[in-house]
């Protein structure tokens, strides 16, 4: 394991050329301290977990000091915000400081976030707040645990840097990783400023880096969006299988390689709705639970626009026409296992909608009900009954849950198994926007970081039964609820 200053730095993406990105060096918060270290994000770069009682760690890990080998950058890209393109975006408050190698030969992007101005920050300050740095601290680890891709979290510093949004707030830096931080948006800035070289240039970088069994092949770019829109779809249905509603799936927020990218106002589902919207700048709902699919496959055709001058139309909308294919595939799969269905059965795609049908209509905990359906009994039908406690007396969930017996019965489910099974793809525990807030208030009120760690800790294994947490699964308190978040972070 390495000190801080003897981490193996690889920069590909500075050796690329100067349109792609601004040369630029974080701007010191005052009084840099560290809020919250991440060992199991450190091993990824081969960090020494001990590093955290280094007394200089929080001057690299919120950009005071340079780590050796760095060299920081702002990357370019531009983007579809809201349905609108947007010409000017960029890292306006983020600075990749530079792609590291551990022993096993990966590579991960060390990117600040809340470093200070860049030339992309427009009119705004180039600061992240404590609040929105903690959410995705916590929110990125948490998705890890969920098994669902996304970028990671080393570090949390806070300061006494005022930094005004609706409130003055305190400032602070969360230090992200990720194989890539490459967005649809990137390639869309060359597209549109008609330099279909760069596009070129930066599929290869791309290729060359995370689809390498394409590099050299004839059809490559096409290959290439292929790849990107399978990847996509796999992680939508991860999304809406559990739960997960991003915010603000903008194109700029799309990654190239599906990851789960810029976490702002996102949050679980409590009762079942695919009209919940966690942004409250979301008016018309656009990127609303019920959406996230359509939205999806309508980035992904920006992102074939924006590669026309390496796949032509007529095979790039045949690639982006497969999304819904492959996402309605992998969604069903998934949907399956967190069912405990073994076969395969034509009538399973009713059988789930139906199941969301009656969770909507009787705002049901959806974590809690998917969890609780483990202990439904193929075997004994005094037991049916269980997971309709919260449900009250539905008579659809009956007819349904009828329906479901007869298909555990039909291929010979065991109630043991299956309930073992089922445990492992349902979690017992999210990241609720409550816990959140929670975490937040005790640090800003006082000063307490104890329950980010606590979090950060039982998120890690959100599947397992955690004794002392059990307060922590509970639905949201009614005093509680309705929490939105905003974009101002």
């Amino acid at each position: 394991m390495k000190r801080i200053t003897e981490l193996d730095f690889d920069n590909a993406y500075r050796r690329l050329p100067g349109d792609f990105y601004d040369v630029v060096h974080p701007t010191p918060l005052k009084n840099p301290r560290l809020v919250s270290f991440n060992p199991d994000a450190a091993a990824l770069i081969d960090l020494d977990p001990e590093e955290a009682n280094n007394p200089g760690l929080p001057l690299y890990l919120s950009g005071a000091r340079a780590i050796p080998g760095s060299e920081p950058l702002a990357m370019y890209y531009t983007g579809h915000q809201f349905g609108v393109y947007n010409p000017d975006i960029g890292d306006g408050r983020a600075i990749l400081l530079g792609e590291v190698r551990n022993s096993r030969g990966g590579k991960w992007d060390l990117h600040l976030k809340g470093a200070g101005r860049t030339a992309y920050a427009r009119v705004f300050d180039g600061r992240a707040v404590l609040r929105s740095v903690i959410r995705e601290y916590l929110s990125s680890e948490a998705m890890h645990g969920l098994g669902i891709p996304t970028t990671r979290a080393l570090s949390i510093v806070g300061s006494d840097e005022k930094v005004e949004r609706e409130t003055t707030e305190r400032g602070a830096t969360l230090l992200r990783m990720a194989e890539t931080h490459v967005r649809f948006g990137s390639f869309e800035g060359f597209h549109y400023t008609g330099r279909g070289d760069y596009v070129k240039l930066l599929a290869d970088y791309v290729i060359d880096g995370f689809f390498p069994h394409l590099a050299g092949e004839e059809g490559r770019y096409a290959s290439f969006l292929s790849g990107v829109v399978d990847r996509t779809a796999k992680l939508i249905a991860l999304w809406q299988a559990c739960g997960f509603t991003h915010g603000v799936m903008n194109t700029d927020n799309m990654s190239i390689i599906g990851l789960t990218l810029d976490y702002g106002p996102f949050g679980f589902l409590e009762e079942y709705s695919p009209e919940y919207i966690p942004n409250h700048s979301d008016h018309f709902g656009r990127y609303s639970f019920g959406n996230q699919p359509s939205i999806a496959l309508w980035n992904l055709q920006k992102l074939a626009e924006a590669l026309g001058s390496v796949v032509p139309r007529e095979i790039s909308q045949e690639i982006v026409f497969n999304f819904r294919g492959l996402y309605g595939k992998y969604y069903l799969e998934i949907m399956k296992q967190k069912l405990g269905l073994l076969s395969d059965d034509p009538r399973d795609p009713a059988l789930i909608k139906g199941l969301l049908s009656i969770l909507e209509e009787t705002k049901t905990d959806y974590t809690n009900f998917m969890r609780g359906l483990g202990d439904f009994s193929a075997e004994d039908g005094a037991r049916n009954e269980h997971p309709a406690r919260m449900l009250g007396e539905s008579s659809a969930f009956k007819e349904w849950a009828a329906a479901y017996r007869r298909r555990l019965v039909s291929e010979g489910s065991i109630d043991a198994e299956r309930k073992e099974a089922m445990s492992s793809l349902n979690p017992k525990y999210i990241l609720r926007n409550y816990l959140a807030e929670r975490a937040i208030r005790k640090v800003e009120d006082e000063g307490d970081y104890a329950e980010i760690e606590r979090l950060r800790i039982l998120l890690k294994n959100p599947f397992s039964e955690q004794p002392g947490f059990g307060e922590y699964s509970k639905p949201t308190p009614p005093s509680e609820r309705g929490l939105v978040i905003s974009c101002s972070s």
